[in-house]
C-alpha cells in the first residue's frame, strides 16, 4: 500500500464510523419525530453499507490482490449502487420536509429517473470496460467515459439544489442548513475525484454531511417539540382561566350590583380593578414567553382586591416584596393565590390572612405566599379529593420548569396553614 492508498482507507474509516455513530444517534433520540427517525434509520443504514462496500473494495484490491477480483467488482458495485439510492431519498425527505407530497411531485419522478438511468449504466458497466473495470489480475482502471457514469448522481444532487431553493420558504432555517450541507460537501469531493485520479473522497464527503444533516434535524425537531410543549402548557393554563372566570364573574357582578347602591363610589373602585384584572389576565394568555414580576404582581393585587370586597373581614393580605427584578411564567402567582382562598375562606374558621414575600438569593429568585387556611398536601390524591388544585399546580410547575427553568414546593406550617415556595434561577433574570 503507498501512502495513497493509506489516506484513501483512513478516510473510509472515518465515514464509516461518523456512519455509525449518526445511526447511534438516530435510533436513541428521543425528540426525533416518527418519520424523520424511520428516514435517518435506512439512510444511515444504506451508509454504512455504502461505506462498508467501500472498505472491503479497497481491501481487495490493495491488500488481497490477485485471485480476488470478483469480490472487488462485487464491492465496487454493492458502492456505487447503494451511495447512488441515497440522493433520491434526500429528494423524498427534502419534499416532505416543505410539505410536499414526495408521490405527486415532479421532482420526485425526475430523480426516479436519474437513479434508473445510473443503475442501467452500472449494469451495463460490469460488461464493457469503457466506463470503469478491474482486471482479472484485480487492477482497477477507469474507462474513457467514466465520467458518464457520473453525470446521474450530479443531475441528482442539482435536482436536490433547485428543490431546495424553490421550498426554501417552506423549511425552517435549520432544516434548510441541514440540507445545505449536504448537497454542498458531497457535490464539491465528487467535483475534486473527478478531477484528481486516487483519492475517494465521496464516501467521507457524504458521512460528514449526513451527519451534520442528522444534528440540525434533530435540533430543529427538539426545538419543534419545546414550542409544543410550551404551547400546550399555556393552553392549558388558558382552559384553566376559562374554566374558573364564569364563576368568577358571577360572584364579581353580584358584589358590584349590591355595592352600587351601598357604596357606589367602592364599586367603581372594584369595577376598575375587575377591568384591570380581565385585562391582566387576557394578557397573560397571549404572552408566549416569561414577563416582568411586576406585571404578575399587579394581576395579584387587582385579584386580591375584588376579593377583598366579596370577603369584608375575612380576608386580609400582606405584601414584603422589596425585589421585584426577576421574570415568571404569566399565570404563576395570581392562580396560588386564588387557590389559596377558594380552600381557605371559610365563615366557620378565623379570617384567613396571606402573606406573599419576595427575597433576592445568591442564585436566583425566591416568592413565599403563607396562609393560615386548612392546609394543602401535595402528594394526596384520593378518590375523595377534589384534583383541580393539583391540576393547577402541575400546571405552574410545568410552565416554571420549562419557561425559566424554576420550581414550586409546597410545606404545611407548624401552627396551620400552607407555605408555597417558588424558586426562579438568575439565568432568566432581566432588567
Amino acid at each position: 500500500m503507498n501512502w495513497i492508498d493509506l489516506t484513501n482507507f483512513g478516510i473510509s474509516c472515518a465515514g464509516l464510523i461518523v456512519a455509525i455513530i449518526g445511526y447511534i444517534l438516530t435510533i436513541t433520540s428521543s425528540y426525533m419525530e416518527r418519520i424523520s427517525r424511520r428516514f435517518f434509520k435506512i439512510f444511515f443504514i444504506l451508509l454504512i453499507i455504502y461505506i462498508s462496500s467501500n472498505l472491503t473494495e479497497q481491501i481487495s484490491l490493495t491488500m488481497l490482490g490477485y485471485n480476488y477480483a470478483f469480490l472487488s467488482r462485487t464491492a465496487l458495485f454493492s458502492e456505487s449502487l447503494f451511495s447512488s439510492i441515497l440522493m433520491p431519498m434526500l429528494t423524498w425527505y427534502l419534499l416532505r420536509c416543505a410539505g410536499k407530497n414526495p408521490w405527486k411531485n415532479r421532482i420526485m419522478y425526475i430523480a426516479c429517473i436519474l437513479l434508473m438511468v445510473y443503475v442501467i449504466l452500472l449494469i451495463i458497466t460490469q460488461f464493457t470496460t469503457i466506463i470503469y473495470y478491474i482486471t482479472e489480475e484485480n487492477i482497477y482502471h477507469r474507462g474513457p467515459l467514466y465520467p458518464v457514469l457520473l453525470i446521474s448522481p450530479a443531475l441528482l444532487m442539482l435536482l436536490n439544489l433547485i428543490a431546495l431553493i424553490k421550498y426554501r420558504k417552506d423549511l425552517t432555517s435549520r432544516q434548510w442548513r441541514a440540507f445545505s450541507v449536504y448537497l454542498i460537501l458531497p457535490l464539491v469531493c465528487m467535483l475534486i475525484q473527478m478531477c484528481i485520479y486516487g483519492f475517494l473522497l465521496i464516501a467521507i464527503g457524504t458521512s460528514i454531511s449526513s451527519f451534520f444533516m442528522l444534528i440540525f434535524i434533530i435540533t430543529d425537531n427538539m426545538e419543534q417539540y419545546v414550542n409544543e410543549r410550551e404551547e400546550n402548557a399555556r393552553a392549558q393554563a388558558s382552559i384553566k382561566v376559562l374554566q374558573m372566570r364564569p364563576h368568577f364573574i358571577y360572584n364579581t357582578m353580584t358584589s358590584i350590583y349590591y355595592l352600587c347602591e351601598q357604596n357606589p363610589k367602592k364599586a367603581m373602585e372594584t369595577i376598575d380593578n375587575f377591568t384591570n384584572y380581565l385585562r391582566k389576565n387576557f394578557s397573560a394568555i397571549a404572552k408566549n414567553g416569561t414577563i416582568p414580576f411586576k406585571e404578575e404582581l399587579e394581576h395579584a393585587r387587582a385579584y386580591l382586591a375584588i376579593e377583598k370586597v366579596r370577603f369584608e373581614g375575612e380576608l386580609f393580605v400582606e405584601f414584603d416584596t422589596p425585589h421585584t427584578n426577576f421574570r415568571i411564567p404569566p399565570l404563576t402567582l395570581q392562580p396560588i393565590i386564588e387557590n389559596s382562598i377558594k380552600y381557605g375562606v371559610d365563615p366557620e374558621l378565623e379570617p384567613l390572612y396571606i402573606s406573599v414575600q419576595t427575597n433576592e438569593t445568591n442564585n436566583g429568585s425566591e416568592i413565599i405566599v403563607i396562609d393560615n387556611g386548612p392546609g394543602f398536601d401535595e402528594t394526596s390524591n384520593t378518590a375523595d379529593d377534589n384534583r383541580e388544585p393539583h391540576i393547577a399546580i402541575g400546571n405552574i410547575r410545568e410552565r416554571l420548569n420549562m419557561m425559566c427553568g424554576g420550581t414550586i414546593s409546597f410545606s404545611v406550617r407548624d401552627e396551620g396553614g400552607t407555605v408555597v415556595r417558588i424558586w426562579i434561577p438568575n439565568t432568566d433574570k432581566r432588567q
